[in-house]
């Protein structure tokens, strides 16, 4: 209809034009504005704000990352799902909302000699071209902006790797060149990330190759070929929370002139509502509360005691907690992120959150999968804190990450610590890597801190009580100068400062930089998951049917297995208690091992593509159009010790 409408309005301009015969010069492509007359920060504020994209794919991610559960995406629950524009988002921003838009302003930059705005355009396409691949796996490359072509070949993952590298390498040299150009507060303020400030912007480029390098920790090059540079990089990388790469966002509820100028995660928008919800996993790894499992039975051990807290966790648990244990008791035992990163249906009048006996009491619970009732048999609240679906009347503006004005994060420093304490761990430099992920751990506590909104009591005069949801309404349930306290006790606690060079695992990286990407970093999580295989238990290279899964059961680590590194983490076809599912049969038994490319663009328009990709094809030739088997199975580069393989 749109084009319709556009012809008309053409026609009826030559009307009253006539004798002129360049009445379309101003406009030389007639479906789009004249790249000529289009500077570089007129397409930047556009390209940025795409970057949303990153949490609406967070809806499959963090399912597949068993950081959420959800009755929406189901299929990456349960590891299976037939391609679908669900989970493509960055697709559609890589290759269309950037896409032609970045390209269009790194050439005017560069034509013009503004390096600082070709360096930020560089760095930007070295980002979601990084974020997109690690979710999909092969890509068109080389002929993804060639006009004219209606199919595009695909390249290989360890190609579109080499490229993101040389980008963001290209970025960081522009931004260091003498800039002349006076950019004027208009084009600043059109960077809604760094306003323009090339010291930042160098830092953050630095950090898109040190997190590309972090995906190959477990190639069998890693150590000769890629840590030296993780490291390098991670030092020029951002290294304090202002530094932090977020996208800003300007919020204005009801009145804002945009619903999307409201945080995607808010209640207002609805898109968390009560169809997803925090995973018992991240519960129970930082309530400390990560059960003990009978190893003939694969049961969850029950406990005969009985005290106030036996109905909260009612199982024997863990004696090796990595997060922290139950002993809130104890000074430096609480870690007061719980209460800032997950939900809880306790204290909704918002009382006494300034109050250690309070805080600490908080009982928090998460669900499996595609259920929100979790194992004690309660209904998980949503990320508000509710059973009853987001509403802006009885939530505000929403809490920590989950209100309207909350910025959508990109990139941290606490995640490049944890990366590099990773990098020094394998190159056997315990030392760095110890004091790499404690700088991690401080940086995520004021990381969180810095986004909460404490929620405020209110006294109902007619009632002599408080109000239900608080004077905000709605908001975080601890006091910012009570959680800097526990913070900081708990850095200087058992979790933290009474870790050693010889008491660090690499449990303790992997598990808080988990904990650090919840949930906003879902992608990069469900990354580190699939480098180490889910902590399958298998032998040689890499798991496969028959050695570590088959059609109908998923082998995975007991926690007490030193070599498994999530602990606490079971799929769905585990089996072990509140697991012991099946996938579906064209899984063969294997989990996902990445996302389908967006169906709109290449199950409908480059299906022969998708025919060619090995060792699993995208599509198989049925002579009827294609049918889709199993490529979501298919293991990308990064995941394999050596090349991929030509076959299976």
């Amino acid at each position: 209809m749109k084009k319709i409408y556009t012809i008309i309005l053409i026609a009826t301009l030559g009307l009253f034009t006539t004798g002129c015969d360049h009445y379309l010069d101003v406009n030389k492509n007639v479906d789009a504005p004249d790249e000529q007359g289009v500077m570089d920060y007129h397409y930047l504020a556009g390209i940025e704000a795409a970057l949303q994209g990153l949490y609406w794919d967070i809806r499959a991610t963090g399912p597949l990352s068993q950081m959420m559960g959800t009755s929406s995406y189901t299929g990456f629950c349960n590891q299976y799902w037939t391609p679908s524009d669900s989970g493509g988002e960055m697709w559609r921003v890589t290759y269309w909302l950037q896409g032609k838009n970045l390209e269009n302003l790194i050439k005017y930059a560069v034509d013009n000699q503004r390096w600082t705005m070709a360096g930020v355009g560089l760095i930007l396409k070295a980002h979601s071209w990084d974020v997109l691949t690690k979710e999909v796996g092969e890509m068109p490359l080389r002929q993804a902006f060639v006009p004219g072509l209606l199919s595009f070949d695909y390249e290989y993952q360890d190609e579109i790797y080499d490229s993101v590298r040389a980008w963001a390498a290209r970025g960081i040299e522009y931004l260091e060149r003498t800039d002349a150009t006076n950019y004027g507060s208009a084009q600043k303020s059109a960077d809604l990330i760094y306003g323009l400030n090339s010291k930042k912007w160098i830092q953050f480029g630095h950090g898109v190759i040190c997190r590309n390098l972090a995906s190959l920790t477990r190639k069998s090059d890693f150590l000769s070929k890629y840590a030296a540079d993780l490291i390098a990089h991670g030092k020029l990388a951002m290294q304090t929370v202002a530094d932090d790469a977020v996208l800003q966002t300007p919020g204005g509820g009801a009145e804002a002139q945009f619903g999307a100028y409201n945080n995607f995660w808010c209640p207002r928008r609805g898109n968390l509502a009560n169809s997803y919800w925090q995973s018992d996993f991240i519960v129970k790894i930082m309530t400390g509360t990560v059960p003990l499992y009978d190893h003939a039975t694969g049961d969850i051990v029950k406990t005969d005691k009985d005290d106030s807290r036996a109905e909260y966790f009612p199982y024997k648990l863990n004696p090796n907690q990595i997060i922290t244990d139950t002993l809130v008791e104890e000074t430096g035992h609480f870690d007061p992120r719980a209460a800032a990163k997950l939900a809880t249906r306790d204290n909704t009048t918002f009382e006494d959150i300034d109050k250690e006996e309070v805080v600490k009491y908080y009982k928090y619970y998460g669900a499996v999968f595609t259920s929100s009732t979790g194992y004690q048999g309660w209904s998980t609240p949503n990320f508000y804190g509710r059973v009853a679906s987001a509403s802006a009347n009885y939530d505000g503006i929403g809490r920590w990450l989950y209100r309207e004005t909350a910025p959508y994060i990109i990139m941290t420093a606490a995640e490049i610590q944890f990366e590099m304490a990773e990098a020094y761990w394998y190159m056997g430099d315990k030392s760095n890597a110890l004091a790499c992920w404690k700088k991690g751990v401080e940086l995520d506590m004021e990381f969180t801190g810095k986004y909460l909104y404490p929620g405020v009591k209110e006294l109902d005069p007619t009632t002599g009580k408080y109000k239900a949801n608080g004077s905000n309404p709605g908001g975080d349930k601890i006091a910012k100068a009570l959680y800097d306290k526990l913070a900081a006790q708990y850095i200087a606690g058992p979790y933290v400062a009474g870790i050693t060079t010889g008491t660090l695992t690499l449990s303790h990286i992997m598990m808080q930089k988990y904990v650090h990407l919840f949930p906003w970093g879902a992608y990069e999580a469900w990354v580190d998951l699939r480098k180490y295989h889910y902590d399958i238990e298998y032998t040689g290279d890499y798991p496969k049917k028959g050695n570590g899964w088959d059609n109908n059961s998923l082998n995975q680590k007991w926690d007490e297995d030193a070599t498994k590194v999530y602990k606490g983490f079971y799929m769905a076809a585990a089996q072990v208690e509140g697991r012991r599912s099946k996938y579906n049969i064209k899984n063969e038994g294997s989990p996902a091992y990445r996302m389908t490319p967006r169906y709109n663009s290449e199950y409908m328009w480059n299906k022969p593509a998708l025919y060619s990709l090995k060792p699993i094809p995208g599509l198989v030739d049925n002579g009827e159009g294609g049918e889709y088997e199993n490529y979501h199975i298919s293991m990308p580069w990064f995941a394999y010790p050596g090349d991929m393989p030509e076959s299976l």
